[in-house]
């Protein structure tokens, strides 16, 4: 370990070798997955359904779907010094869903030797009030479990055409169906084409409902994403996918990825150094047109000029040291570079930081993050960008907007940092994901062991070498270029290696049908996330338009 002085924004030596016999410490212990994707756990002070919006801008520090980064203080500021905290919950941005639940139902009238009611078993309005506060007890749960993510209003009652209309000019982004009983006529009424919509039927999580029974092709879409029109679609309720038969569980992950298709729609990103797509030329355009994105693309001479400034600040000089002092002192930090290079990452932090906050941008990525930043900065980017994601942006290298906006949205979905990695060739069921700039904090809670090293082509600058635990799963996404296709895979971490390759690197056994993998191999970058995350991720990819395909679904 190097133990080298202290001087802010100096030179450290070109040249730092690190040992290619030096190990990784041992992962720790796997994570406990949820029982259901995308679950998080209930905090303990939210009893109520109805999301409290003052208290979600002050956890997330978002001012509006207008200004979804808080506002950072910037360099001419007083108060910036205790902007890096490795304790604070981690940012997120957006905001939350709002969803209108409906309860869809007709009462029968009695009439002797007749067949008066349909199936179901909500039948008169003590069963109906009854089943209100069902569905109001179950929403609450999933509010509680999933805090800042959904607004629910309060459960409409509609039993005629004209009730379900009154419902539609209300503001609110998802309609929630509970298709008790009615027919086809209030089903296509309860339903708002310009809206996103979700059927919930019971068959033994309550009463069950007529529509477990009635739902059918006649309703329900049943055709892939990118599909060729069809003049009977505007006769559908909604797609196949959106229906959920008794499970929260389901309800939620759909939920989650309506949220996440939301809120990566037009975000902004800041593309220091411009924009680009690995073998894809196309690709910041088509993230402009497919998925709205705003790039604001920044050049290398405002950074240039931003370090210059920094180099004549004391106060972000000496905030620059203690915050590195506290980066590494966090548990399982190993330091095996200089000391130097860490105070220069947190400098770069800071500006990154403050580039994004006056471009109201609520990611970052960067271009040409070798050759171009390391003379400027006397560091590399690497450690940087894993402070950010460490925090809660969503913070990529190279630029590649080919993965950008898969990243954006498993950032939302997941509300877990997202590691951009190179990908390798699939082997015997085994693959490797290796890059320089993994978080450290992929579930959003904890920091992994790491060890701080040199970014590996440069052996120059601070690259963190992070320690997944052994045993853990995760979920990829691989693009195909810009061609509308994702492919999604599972796999289960092997080994955290030291080869001669990027620093953070882990073999992962591939779950499924990893050899199916082999054919989608293009030298491209993945994106991996804690967790199974694939049927919310294949969900949000249909609302996207895309083409979706699940390697390791069985």
């Amino acid at each position: 370990m190097h133990t080298s002085h202290r001087p802010s924004l100096m030179t450290p030596p070109l040249h730092v070798v690190v040992p290619a016999s030096s190990r990784p410490a041992p992962g720790s212990q796997p994570l406990s997955l949820p029982a259901s994707p995308g679950t998080l756990p209930p905090p303990a002070d939210r009893p109520e359904l109805s999301f409290n919006r003052r208290r979600f801008l002050r956890w997330t520090g978002a001012a509006g779907l207008g200004a979804l980064c808080p506002p950072l203080p910037l360099l001419r500021s007083a108060g910036f010094d205790d902007s890096w905290d490795p304790d604070r919950p981690l940012l997120q941005s957006g905001r939350p869903l709002v969803v209108q639940p409906v309860l869809m139902y007709r009462l029968p009238v009695p009439k002797e030797l007749s067949s008066w009611k349909s199936w179901g078993g909500v039948q008169t309005p003590a069963a109906v009030a009854e089943e209100v506060q069902r569905i109001t007890k179950e929403l609450k749960a999933i509010a509680a479990a999933n805090e800042g993510l959904f607004e629910f209003r309060s459960v409409a009652e509609v039993s005629t055409p004209e009730q379900a209309a009154a419902v539609q000019r209300q503001t609110y982004d998802v309609t929630l169906i509970y298709a008790c009983t009615g027919g086809g006529d209030l089903l296509r009424a309860c339903a708002d084409p310009a809206r996103d919509t979700l059927i919930f039927v019971r068959h033994r999580s309550g009463p069950v409902y007529y529509w477990y029974e009635a739902l059918s092709v006649k309703y329900l879409d049943t055709r892939d994403a990118g599909a060729a029109a069809d003049p009977s679609a505007g006769n559908f309720v909604a797609h196949v996918d959106d229906v959920v038969v008794d499970d929260p569980g389901e309800l939620t992950w759909r939920l989650r990825a309506l949220n996440a298709v939301r809120n990566t729609r037009g975000a902004r990103v800041l593309a220091l150094g411009g924009a680009w797509g690995k073998y894809s030329p196309d690709a910041p355009q088509q993230a402009r047109e497919r998925f709205g994105l705003e790039i604001v693309d920044v050049g290398y001479e405002d950074l240039a000029a931003r370090l210059e400034r920094a180099r004549s600040n004391p106060a972000l000089l000496a905030a620059a040291e203690r915050w590195a002092d506290r980066y590494l002192a966090l548990p399982g930090t190993t330091l095996k570079t200089d000391r130097p290079f860490v105070v220069n990452a947190f400098i770069l932090y800071r500006l990154f930081k403050d580039q994004m906050a006056e471009h109201n941008a609520t990611a970052f990525t960067v271009k040409s993050c070798m050759g171009t930043i390391i003379p400027m900065s006397r560091t590399t980017a690497c450690l940087t960008l894993s402070l950010l994601n460490d925090e809660g942006h969503a913070a990529f290298c190279e630029s590649d907007f080919v993965v950008v906006p898969a990243g954006l949205l498993l950032r939302q979905l997941t509300r877990q940092p997202v590691f951009l990695h190179n990908s390798t060739f699939p082997h015997q069921g085994v693959a490797t994901c290796a890059h320089c700039t993994a978080p450290r904090r992929m579930d959003g809670r904890r920091y992994e062991p790491a060890q701080i090293l040199t970014h590996y082509e440069s052996e120059y600058g601070a690259a963190p070498k992070v320690e997944i635990p052994v045993g853990q799963r995760v979920s990829f996404v691989n693009p195909e270029y810009t061609r509308g296709r994702w492919v999604g895979f599972q796999g289960v971490i092997q080994d955290n290696p030291f080869y001669d390759i990027c620093r953070s690197q882990q073999d992962v056994t591939l779950l499924g049908r990893w050899q199916a993998l082999r054919r989608e191999v293009r030298d491209s970058h993945w994106l991996m996330v804690y967790g199974d995350w694939l049927p919310a991720t294949g969900y949000a990819a249909h609302k996207l338009g895309l083409t979706w395909e699940d390697l390791s679904a069985t």
